[in-house]
């Protein structure tokens, strides 16, 4: 496309985005897919059977519903507004709320940057063990993981990109050895089927429950990651056309293989052995009844949440650029480097709060921070899709049923809630982070005060 309707209906040239549009529909497929596999697969599958018990599928089956009712509203928006601010400017259209819009978009800049900082910390657990017997201080090794991608976002989105797809390419072959050593299990009878129907939430009814509702809500950090993709919009070639396939075709092939892998985990390994590990994946290697490498599982594994990690510090400073572009942020934020037109000031930004994040939380805080978050988002992304139907555009774009977004924003919620049953610290986190935004909030609207806008 070499034009996109603006919030007034006028035409504006692609290019004046100063962002470069690279991606074509197969990198960006891959691109989804590699945001969404990593580090909830590889890092809290342990933490999610430790709610739930061997009935580790359920929680993901769950999961792959709601983000598949979300990701039809996030077509339906990018399809209709293809800009580089996602929620926030789905938000924006919506409500006409300045505060909320700046909420919305604050709560998705640190889901992207827990989820990040979750990936650093898996980076430095027990995958890392498996590799090395010394005894290297694990938030000094996730810290300067950290600064080492925002060092590679800096020199362009093509070749983060490029390192995407190895990376994605990597993942998805160490997901693949778990399914073939659960065949091999399922072959030989290595394994105990009768755990994938039992529970470790005691009782029946209210607290069954509320332990598969917090096992479905940390495991859906698992899924999260296709909602980043639609700040790609404008360094994607034609998104309106490419953005659906990609999508759907994203989240079936991760739902289908996260099933998978919970179902063989589950299999071999009791969940107490899962629930203890940073790296449960290589706990059903070593159970598994198949001579694979350790050590070049737990390669494999670190490979990665590094992708989970360098996609995440990536969305986060494109998002930081749509919202300085919508006036959200001070104008600074969209400045880029002259010659890679990567978003400079952004990336220093997220790179620094990812830091502290970083030396104040563990994986499955996190993980389940992420998760809240993003459920909070996608309800009001959900409603907005319904909103927004009485704005007509020029162009046509992908309609999702209504029934979708009205499901999508219910499931959300509900994981959002107490009813999901998860700690207190989730809260504390989330509630700090909002309040930081409100701080932010307050202080760009005194600079706009000041410049007279």
């Amino acid at each position: 496309m070499s034009t996109t309707e603006t919030t007034t209906g006028a035409s504006t040239p692609a290019e004046e985005s100063g962002l470069k549009r690279v991606l074509g529909p197969k990198l960006l497929i891959l691109f989804v897919i590699g945001d969404i596999l990593g580090t909830g697969i590889y890092a809290t599958t342990g933490k999610v059977a430790g709610k739930v018990g061997g009935a580790l599928w359920l929680p993901f089956v769950i999961g792959f519903v709601v983000a598949i009712l979300t990701a039809a509203s996030y077509v339906e928006l990018v399809g209709k507004y293809p800009k580089a601010a996602g929620a926030a400017l789905y938000t924006q259209k919506a409500f006409k709320l300045p505060f909320l819009t700046f909420i919305v978009a604050f709560m998705v800049m640190c889901s992207g940057l827990s989820s990040a900082s979750a990936a650093a910390r898996a980076f430095s657990g027990d995958y890392l063990g498996e590799l090395t017997n010394d005894a290297l201080p694990p938030t000094l090794i996730a810290i300067l993981f950290i600064v080492l991608l925002a060092a590679l976002n800096l020199r362009g989105v093509s070749e983060s990109v490029k390192t995407n797809v190895i990376l994605t390419l990597v993942e998805l072959t160490g997901l693949v050895i778990i399914l073939a050593i659960g065949a091999w299990a399922v072959i030989t009878g290595v394994g105990e089927p009768s755990r994938l129907t039992e529970f470790e939430a005691s009782g029946t009814g209210y607290a069954l429950i509320t332990g598969v509702l917090g096992a479905t809500a940390l495991g859906f950090f698992a899924f999260v990651g296709f909602e980043d993709s639609v700040n790609m919009a404008e360094e994607t070639k034609d998104p309106v056309r490419t953005f659906p396939r990609a999508i759907f075709i994203g989240v079936a092939v991760t739902g289908t293989i996260y099933v998978l892998v919970a179902l063989v985990s589950s299999l071999l390994v009791d969940y107490k052995t899962l629930e203890g590990s940073s790296g449960p994946l290589l706990e059903v290697v070593k159970a598994g009844g198949v001579n694979f490498p350790h050590k070049l599982f737990a390669l494999i594994a670190l490979f990665a949440v590094t992708n989970s990690a360098l996609i995440n510090i990536m969305m986060a400073s494109r998002l930081c650029y749509g919202m300085a572009n919508e006036r959200i942020l001070p104008r600074g934020m969209a400045r880029v480097l002259p010659h890679r037109r990567t978003p400079v000031v952004g990336i220093v930004f997220v790179t620094l709060l990812a830091i502290g994040l970083v030396s104040t939380g563990e994986i499955e805080g996190l993980g389940d921070t992420t998760a809240f978050l993003l459920l909070c988002v996608f309800a009001v992304v959900n409603i907005s899709v319904l909103v927004l139907r009485r704005d007509r555009v020029d162009h046509s774009h992908f309609r999702t049923p209504t029934v979708l977004p009205v499901l999508g924003a219910i499931t959300a919620l509900i994981l959002a809630s107490p009813l999901a049953d998860r700690p207190a610290d989730v809260y504390i986190r989330a509630g700090v982070l909002l309040a930081i935004g409100v701080g932010l909030w307050a202080v760009n609207k005194l600079v706009l005060k000041a410049r007279g806008e």
